[in-house]
């Protein structure tokens, strides 16, 4: 049968196949094809110019004919769905299966079955004329999340189809390549294609279908009498479907070459003051930049205070000017870091946004609960003053998508997911390619996590990004692994004193070692781990004024401390007019309580908050990392040496008045007695810290009285995760658990963590054909059921919504009318229940609870079918001797009880 360029012409067992349900004859899968296929053109043109110079230099695409690359790869990506004209899924809708049986299509029953419609377009694609290599067919065909493998598709053939269906599929194939103008067409140069190149292409794939396959969009029908018109009707509704989104063309916040901007301009622009003097490390970093020609990697190692946030924004600026970087994403090591950096990128793109509104997203899984995020969300139009500047556009802010943005901040897990075979991981790699991505406090994570890290590097080399790294405490150690994954020798590395920067690009290294601020003195002094003793300490340090901090290792001790504190205060009030505030500040509060502890945190302690006369936080680690504080006097329990230096970052870190009796920073450590090593099994450290590393800083910071930063941060970092034996002077009990007990589980440990990240990472230099073997299908922690694919190693954890249950009826508070969790609740109603959310990691709690599956009415619910109810009755949950309480001062709070189950 001869193709001709009417819909009219085509026989109708090609042109009545479906490809959406819907009345009255749903969407052919002819029109859906060149619908997507469309997305994809106006998609790409939109992309900027380096993005596609990378996918024509991947797919071996001629330089000069690059004008044609969006068509091209917009007729690949439009037969993903090609698999539908199948008989297995033509029946999952009756009506559509009449129709083609009207067109002579038989319905085989023993071919009903086989209706994985992306498995057939794996399979049959490469069996079509234009004969697509399976590597392309598997690319294209895994957009409902997982690439198949070989048995896969092998066992995925179908066998005794009647021919009227292979038929079918190639009248409907040669219009479709007519119409698009493509003669079958490989590579330029025949070379296998990466498995960079082709995950790029898979997430390509399931976002434009995403697209395309949105009604409100793309209404179903023929949209002309010919497939030429119905194509470039598509590229209409897919410009307008691109600009709902809030997808605007891409160009760089510095339309004019970076150099005629100086260093001082845009520093003044990012804080709005005039008269800045860009501090030395960034003037080093910026020099450094100067010759740079490729992607690069940046390393960054300086104390607390000296501009590093401020010098990957304008690394950004610099990289994106020269090398056509499409946009930036940081990530955090936690969430509260992250919302905290998120204001601050706001203030920066608002400060240098191009003439159409800029995307900025924020990514980690309590991102909805942000109030910032519904002010930006659907601001257009210019009417709204600086609302126009920045928009977070709704469609990205769905889960996978946050990353496709050009513009985002989060958590560095969104990012490590893009390593993991988790569904849709390569639309993480596709939003990732060729963006500027800063990963902040790289020294903050154990060996598993870190092996992601390094396998994220190899990942965002090859997708032609740039990656700035950031840490005021890394180890040699660590720095040279990181390099080593960007491809650089450790032989090669120049040696240069702390504070430096490196940036390594094409093979080579360059670094600048640049001067810091001098910063006063810091006395170091131990006391017992006791919680009495710190209780002492702190009230003595509470008689002289000022601002004090606690950081403790365990939420249960922070609960505890603040206990035995406010009730010291409580006996003094008496005679105290000016107590002051005491906060408790952990991860064990529910996200709307945390959220408001996190912000009147920053507004007591933070640079330009209302800084109280007197005022004392107790917190866990959770205040120890990129928040902008600032103390008299910190207490802190015995924890690695980074971590203890981090924390002695928040002391006098402002500049300001001080109170009398805290003119000199002091830091106290519990714990940090040259007396002995404290039993850090019994205090629960070793549960929550290398017990190795905490001993080698026990070991190293107790022969000291006087640390002076940022001088001795590089020193103490380097002797406490060196190879330097410990000072002779130690007693030897401690010399032996150290070396001995402690070393012995440390190595393991790093080995068996090494090892499950090598296991877990998708190696992005590995051949296609095996890049997944071994690497089981997982979900996302805390998504749905099934193994993880995590990207933290540490005690299992379930996400819970506390409810009040009496008599059979659920409140979110006790004072509050019930609710019934039989009902999809409405948008206000589910928002409230995700503020309530609160993660746990007591096994009992996570055991127990994540077997019971969510109330029927949440199941409905996309932000809500993945949690889980903590039933509380006189706000307590009981199971067998453990109490789960959730108090409205101390968070939750676990006990012992008589045993006594609660129903639920």
């Amino acid at each position: 049968m001869t193709h001709t360029a009417n819909f009219a012409d085509i026989h109708p067992a090609a042109r009545r196949l479906w490809a959406k349900s819907g009345d009255p004859a749903g969407h052919s899968l002819l029109a859906h094809m060149l619908d997507v296929a469309a997305v994809v053109e106006q998609l790409l043109c939109r992309e900027p110019a380096a993005t596609l110079a990378w996918t024509a230099d991947v797919f071996g695409w001629p330089m000069e004919n690059l004008g044609d690359l969006p068509r091209w790869l917009g007729w690949l990506v439009g037969q993903h769905d090609f698999g539908k004209a199948t008989i297995g899924f033509q029946a999952k809708w009756p009506e559509g299966q009449t129709t083609d049986q009207a067109a002579g299509l038989n319905f085989p029953s023993r071919l009903l079955a086989a209706d994985r419609h992306d498995l057939s377009s794996a399979v049959l694609l490469p069996q079509q004329p234009q004969r697509l290599s399976r590597a392309l067919a598997s690319a294209v065909a895994a957009h409902h999340g997982f690439h198949f493998d070989a048995n896969q598709v092998n066992n995925g053939r179908l066998v005794a189809e009647p021919a009227t269906w292979a038929q079918a599929r190639q009248i409907m194939a040669e219009a479709y390549n007519t119409t698009l103008g493509q003669a079958p067409q490989q590579t330029q140069d025949g070379t296998p294609l990466s498995l960079s190149a082709l995950n790029w292409l898979a997430g390509l794939t399931s976002v434009a279908d995403w697209i395309g396959s949105n009604t409100d969009w793309f209404p179903p029908g023929e949209r002309d009498d010919t497939l030429a018109g119905h194509h470039a009707r598509a590229r209409k509704l897919a410009d307008q479907a691109l600009d709902a989104i809030g997808w605007p063309q891409q160009s760089a916040l510095l339309p004019d070459t970076a150099t005629k901007h100086t260093t001082a301009e845009l520093l003044g622009r990012m804080t709005g003051l005039t008269g800045i003097t860009p501090r030395p490390l960034q003037q080093a970093a910026e020099s450094l930049m100067e010759s740079c020609v490729a992607p690069a990697l940046l390393i960054v190692e300086a104390p607390m205070g000296e501009g590093k946030t401020e010098l990957a924004f304008l690394a950004h600026l610099r990289l994106q000017a020269k090398l056509g970087h499409r946009g930036l994403y940081i990530g955090l090591p936690t969430q509260a870091t992250g919302n905290a950096m998120f204001e601050r990128t706001l203030q920066f793109l608002r400060a240098f946004h191009t003439s159409q509104p800029l995307d900025l997203q924020l990514a980690h899984g309590a991102a909805a609960l942000d109030d910032r995020l519904v002010e930006l969300r659907g601001v257009h139009g210019g009417e709204q003053g600086r609302g126009d500047a920045v928009q977070c556009s709704e469609w990205f802010s769905h889960k996978r998508r946050a990353l496709i943005s050009p513009y985002g901040v989060g958590t560095i897990d969104q990012a490590l997911y893009a390593t993991l075979n988790v569904k849709h991981h390569f639309v993480r790699l596709w939003g990732l390619t060729n963006r500027v991505v800063v990963l902040d406090e790289v020294h903050a994570y154990d060996s598993y996590t870190g092996g992601l890290i390094e396998a994220l590097l190899r990942w965002l080399k090859a997708l032609g990004c740039s990656v700035i790294l950031m840490s005021a405490t890394l180890p040699a150690s660590r720095r040279n692994t990181l390099l080593s994954a960007w491809g650089v020798c450790e032989q090669s590395l120049p040696t240069l004193p702390y504070p430096r920067v490196l940036l390594a690009s094409q093979g080579s290294v360059t670094g600048q070692h640049c001067p810091s601020r001098p910063q006063a003195p810091i006395a170091l002094s131990g006391i017992d781990e006791n919680l009495d003793t710190i209780t002492q300490q702190v009230m003595q340090a509470w008689s002289g004024g000022g601002c004090i901090a606690v950081i403790v290792n365990t939420v249960d001790r922070a609960q505890q401390l603040y206990q035995r504190i406010t009730q010291h205060i409580q006996q003094q009030r008496q005679d105290d007019n000016e107590a002051g505030p005491v906060l408790l500040f952990h991860a064990r509060f529910p996200a709307e309580e945390r959220t408001r502890l996190e912000r009147t945190v920053l507004q007591l302690f933070g640079k330009t908050g209302q800084r109280p006369r007197r005022a004392l936080l107790i917190a866990t680690q959770v205040a120890e990392q990129s928040l902008d504080i600032d103390f008299d006097v910190l207490i802190s329990d015995l924890a690695p040496v980074d971590l203890l230096l981090q924390r002695a970052g928040r002391l006098h870190r402002h500049t300001r008045e001080r109170p009398l009796a805290h003119q000199q920073p002091r830091l106290i450590v519990a714990g940090l007695l040259a007396a002995g090593l404290p039993d850090l099994k019994r205090t629960g450290w070793a549960s929550v810290y290398d017990a190795y590393v905490l001993g080698r800083t026990w070991a190293f910071a107790a022969q000291e009285s006087l640390w002076t930063l940022p001088q001795d941060i590089d020193r103490l970092v380097q002797l406490v995760y060196g190879e330097e034996p410990l000072p002779a002077d130690i007693d030897e009990p401690s010399r032996q658990y150290i070396e001995v007990e402690a070393f012995g589980e440390h190595r393991a440990e790093q080995q068996q963590m090494t090892q499950f990240a090598i296991n877990a990472a998708i190696d992005a230099h590995a051949q296609p054909q095996n890049a997944y073997t071994g690497k089981p299908h997982g979900r996302e922690t805390g998504e749905g059921l099934g193994a993880d694919n995590r990207t933290r190693f540490g005690p299992e954890s379930l996400t819970l919504i506390p409810v009040h249950v009496d008599g059979g009826l659920w409140r979110l508070h006790p004072d509050e009318p019930p609710l019934d969790p039989t009902l999809k609740p409405d948008a206000t109603l589910a928002r409230r229940l995700l503020n309530r959310q609160i993660k746990l990691s007591r096994k009992a709690v996570v055991k127990t609870l994540q077997t019971i599956e969510p109330p029927t009415g949440w199941a409905e619910h996309p932000w809500l079918r993945d949690l889980r109810v903590l039933p509380l009755q006189d706000g307590r949950w009981n199971h067998g001797s453990l109490c789960v309480q959730l108090d409205t001062t101390l968070g939750v709070v676990y006990s012992k009880t008589p045993s006594k189950e609660n129903p639920l």
